[in-house]
């Protein structure tokens, strides 16, 4: 098992060396294992976003142009039309396999734009034009997280209790994180803060990733079930709730893991500021609300057998398993991106951040 000592700079999606093959660290086998998996054709790709061995909306996106830059390698010696009709089929292949979080199409969409735009040239030069916007892809994030954090940690004091669900960390993206990336840039800056992380079911991100994360980059952390939240804020343990988002519609709903909207209730209820934080890439403009965000529902086993020595409910009963759930603006504080923070009338200040 690789030793892990400062996580807030992992790489958990990369190139290989020769630039064949992505590797990424398999998030399904954390925290107890340390395992990097390298692949380079379309099933593998497809499975490893499926499976959540790469999850994080922002982190899918950096995998997602990636992966196009590996497979469009294997038939680069094809014409253009030849060639643009695979990379559109390997796209929208990908793009099947997880549908809310909006970083995946933006990524792919991003890739395939280069492919139309430059339809003039050479595939060799196109498919070294993909290889330049991948890693600009990263890059860019890399910078965002590192602005999303500094506006983050501006809300917040020394000694500050937070609440956070799910994970949005450095494994989700590329470096300090959204939701977390105040505290870790924080804890880099000297500051102390006392975070509560929820244990996210069925898939248990919080548990498994995020105290992860902040253990080992020495932030002091408490591993919290899911149901045990009012009871943390009503002991007047929390000053602010940090969530992610996978996508955030034009005026301010946004969808994040399941249990989010519950944790932006109960905040509303207790008088705590709820944020979300998350790169522009994330916020859909095409999407006018909540109820226009489409929802993944996953595998019911993954409720009654996944983290289990044996089914922990009868074969015969039915589950429920929603991927997401989507948070009322009314419950949101204010939104907080790369670009600044934005307040209600989110249908107003969303606009002009890309004004």
């Amino acid at each position: 098992m690789a030793e892990l000592t400062k996580v807030i700079h992992i790489d958990n999606v990369k190139l290989s060396e020769d630039k064949k093959s992505v590797v990424i660290i398999d998030q399904t086998q954390l925290p107890n294992r340390m395992i990097y998996l390298t692949m380079n054709d379309e099933e593998s790709c497809y499975q490893a976003i499926l499976k959540l061995q790469v999850r994080g909306a922002p982190a899918i996106g950096i995998f997602a142009g990636y992966a196009m830059y590996v497979l469009c390698q294997q038939y680069a010696d094809k014409p253009y039309g030849e060639f643009a009709a695979e990379f559109h089929r390997q796209k929208e292949y990908l793009n099947s396999s997880r549908p809310t979080a909006v970083n995946l199409s933006w990524a792919l969409n991003r890739m395939e734009k280069l492919v139309t735009d430059n339809a003039d040239k050479p595939v060799a030069e196109i498919v070294k034009l993909l290889g330049s916007e991948c890693v600009r892809i990263y890059e860019e994030d890399a910078a965002m997280c590192r602005k999303i954090s500094e506006y983050g940690l501006s809300l917040l004091h020394e000694g500050d209790g937070v609440l956070t669900h799910c994970n949005a960390g450095p494994l989700a993206t590329s470096r300090y994180g959204t939701a977390i990336g105040p505290m870790l840039l924080g804890k880099e800056k000297g500051m102390n803060f006392h975070v509560f992380s929820d244990e996210t079911r069925p898939l248990l991100q919080g548990a498994r990733l995020t105290s992860f994360e902040l253990q080992k980059a020495g932030v002091d952390v408490t591993l919290i079930c899911d149901n045990m939240a009012s009871i943390v804020m009503k002991n007047g343990w929390v000053q602010a709730c940090f969530v992610g988002c996978d996508r955030i519609a034009a005026n301010g709903d946004f969808a994040n893991k399941i249990g989010t909207s519950g944790v932006a209730i109960l905040a509303k209820y207790y008088g705590i500021p709820f944020y979300t934080l998350g790169p522009t890439s994330t916020v859909d403009m095409s999407c006018p609300d909540g109820d226009h965000i489409k929802i993944e529902l996953r595998d019911p086993e993954e409720i009654k057998e996944k983290f289990y020595a044996e089914p922990m409910a009868l074969k015969e009963v039915k589950c429920y398993n929603p991927a997401f759930d989507v948070t009322n603006h009314e419950l949101v504080t204010g939104i907080i991106t790369e670009k600044g923070i934005c307040y209600p009338p989110f249908s107003e200040s969303l606009k002009k951040l890309f004004g």
